[in-house]
């Protein structure tokens, strides 16, 4: 068993939606069940949006991209990848999720891209 991670799941959230909230939302949900998957092989999952959506509908934002959106979105998964062991880039293009990935890289914080690269830190992964 390898020591278990804390990985940032950096994948598109508005990128190529629209804004339209069901694509977003589908963004949102492929990036929670690679999240699961994670969790179920013995590591730690953390999403930047997990930590920015509330901080953002509690501070008013009225739409995605206003100016309270944007104080607070991007900046949330930049303080995330410091504190991170590492960075899983999950789906399609995405500026975020690319940019989340290098600073991932530049501090020298291992990089993922198909959760199959990443060992199991538990005995009942095999079960899942």
């Amino acid at each position: 068993m390898s020591e278990p991670l804390m990985i940032l799941v950096a994948g598109p959230y508005r990128s190529g939606t629209n804004d339209d909230p069901n694509l977003i939302r589908a963004n949102v949900d492929a990036m929670t069940d690679t999240a699961l998957k994670l969790f179920r092989r013995g590591h730690l999952p953390v999403l930047g949006e997990w930590f920015a959506l509330p901080l953002i509908q509690h501070a008013g934002s009225q739409r995605i991209g206003d100016e309270t959106f944007n104080e607070i979105f991007h900046p949330i998964s930049r303080e995330l990848v410091a504190r991170c062991d590492a960075c899983l880039r999950i789906g399609g293009p995405s500026t975020g999720a690319d940019e989340m990935v290098s600073l991932a890289r530049n501090s020298g914080k291992r990089i993922f891209f198909h959760l199959d690269e990443i060992p199991s830190n538990r005995l009942r992964d095999r079960n899942h």
